[in-house]
């Protein structure tokens, strides 16, 4: 038996790292990293960069899908850190005072009536945890969801997701689950006339699906159609809250005030794992408020408990978010750069569609040069990404190997770049991205040809290394 000490650890290098990602952890995912020359070793972090073991320096527009909100080692932060690193970190057996605070300071800023909170650990643990409590307090046992839509890829959240690719190796999955088209009331209503369904979740805008908003008006009248029909209403923002969309929430932004609201990413201020879900007393009480249901649904990591670090990390999160006001700097920021981006389309036909709100953007670009990824990496990237992502991965890939950028591809969508910055961004920043991009769609065929060359070679070195 040979053990790797963490300082050992630290000082690996990429020809080892590659190794071990392909023998203990994916080597199709390593495969596509290699191939694409996107497997850097980052060894500091701070606010919007990112640098590597040679000193190179990169501008982070993907921000863990959302995660870095308040950017890279957040100096209040690492503060929080310190102040509780003699604390035990988890102790169920007692009342703590973190998690009391945290959910409390949750129920004054969620939206509506929204009060009782369970911790987890992840955006997916958070969709579990509402339908288990829709379920429970209403006695119903169906869902309706929307095509496109992500919500995560445990079971329960993986049958309420809209995409085959993910779905179809682990059918069935839960039974009496309905998929509409997205921003369709008509669709919503009939599904919602059978009476069978707990909840209707819905992201408010979909973010693996495209970053893609729905029609106006859309959240309030669905809110409205499962208040007639007695089905409950989950908002799902673990992408789109803590100011993302220019807003706390995006749901409250118009006016909609959910019955559940599913949280996590930019809840750990970009260093923790951490979710949650809040609900009403109503709800609550009707599925968890005896003695005899109040430990149905718990967690050794979290539920009336949670880890110590995790609630510190996100009660500073929270706070920094409100004191230096990210949700209004994503708003004005985002207006600017989605209007830099609409530049951009107006005058170079690869960018075929540039939407989003706040600091949430999305890009999707047209099918030139479509199958070129696929073919040159002898087959991988089609069966990473699919047919749909290959020209939104060469132009990802560019972004990053030519000018130091950070993107990728969103889930459900692969033909979608999302560009996440934090929200503390600067206006420099986004000049930068912005002038990075021209560069690449003002070039598109020698673009083209030199991803071609740069991934032909990469290819080859791949296949020898793998001998």
């Amino acid at each position: 038996m040979s053990l790797i000490s963490l300082e050992e650890a630290l000082q690996m290098r990429t020809a080892e790292v590659r190794d071990k990602y392909k023998t203990y952890l994916s080597t199709p995912y390593a495969a596509i990293q290699i191939l694409t020359n996107a497997d850097r070793q980052y060894v500091r972090a701070e606010g919007t960069r990112l640098w590597d073991l040679d000193g190179h320096e990169y501008l982070d527009f993907v921000s863990g899908y959302g995660s870095v909100n308040l950017g890279h080692n957040h100096p209040r932060m690492i503060e929080a850190v310190r102040r509780v690193e003699e604390m035990p970190k988890l102790v169920q057996v007692s009342l703590q005072q973190l998690p009391a605070a945290l959910a409390h300071n949750l129920a004054q800023v969620a939206p509506g009536n929204l009060k009782r909170c369970f911790f987890c650990n992840s955006g997916a643990e958070a969709v579990e945890g509402a339908l288990k409590i829709a379920r429970a307090a209403t006695g119903r046992p169906g869902f309706i969801s929307c095509e496109g839509g992500f919500h995560g890829k445990t079971l329960g959240a993986l049958s309420v997701s809209g995409r085959a690719k993910y779905r179809t190796p682990f059918e069935p999955l839960l039974s009496g689950c309905t998929l509409v088209p997205y921003g369709d009331l008509d669709a919503l209503e009939s599904a919602l006339k059978a009476g069978r369904a707990a909840a209707f979740i819905v992201e408010p805008i979909q973010g693996e699906g495209g970053v893609i908003s729905p029609p106006p008006g859309y959240l309030a009248q669905a809110r409205r159609l499962c208040a007639q029909h007695h089905t409950l209403f989950i908002a799902d923002e673990i992408q789109t809250g803590f100011g993302r969309t220019g807003a706390l929430f995006a749901c409250a932004d118009e006016g909609v005030e959910p019955d559940i609201l599913c949280l996590s990413k930019a809840l750990g201020g970009g260093m923790v794992p951490v979710g949650a879900y809040l609900t009403t007393e109503e709800i609550w009480k009707k599925a968890y408020g005896t003695y005899d249901t109040s430990l149905l649904h718990t967690s050794t990591f979290g539920g009336y408990w949670s880890n110590t670090l995790a609630c510190a990390l996100a009660i500073t999160a929270l706070q920094i978010t409100l004191d230096e006001d990210l949700p209004a700097r994503a708003r004005e920021n985002g207006a600017y750069f989605l209007d830099g981006l609409r530049r951009l389309k107006g005058a170079y036909p690869l960018l075929k569609d540039v939407r989003g709100r706040g600091l949430m953007v999305g890009i999707e670009l047209a099918d030139e040069g479509k199958g070129l990824l696929n073919k040159l990496s002898a087959g991988i990237s089609e069966k990473v990404i699919g047919d749909a992502g290959q020209v939104s991965s060469l132009v990802s890939v560019e972004l990053l190997n030519s000018y130091r950028v950070l993107s990728v591809y969103t889930l459900n969508n692969p033909a979608v770049i999302r560009l996440y910055p934090p929200l503390n961004v600067s206006r420099e920043d986004l000049d930068y991205v912005l002038e990075s991009l021209e560069k690449v769609l003002s070039r598109r065929k020698s673009f083209l040809g030199a991803a071609s060359s740069r991934l032909g070679g990469l290819v080859q070195t791949y296949n020898r290394n793998r001998r």
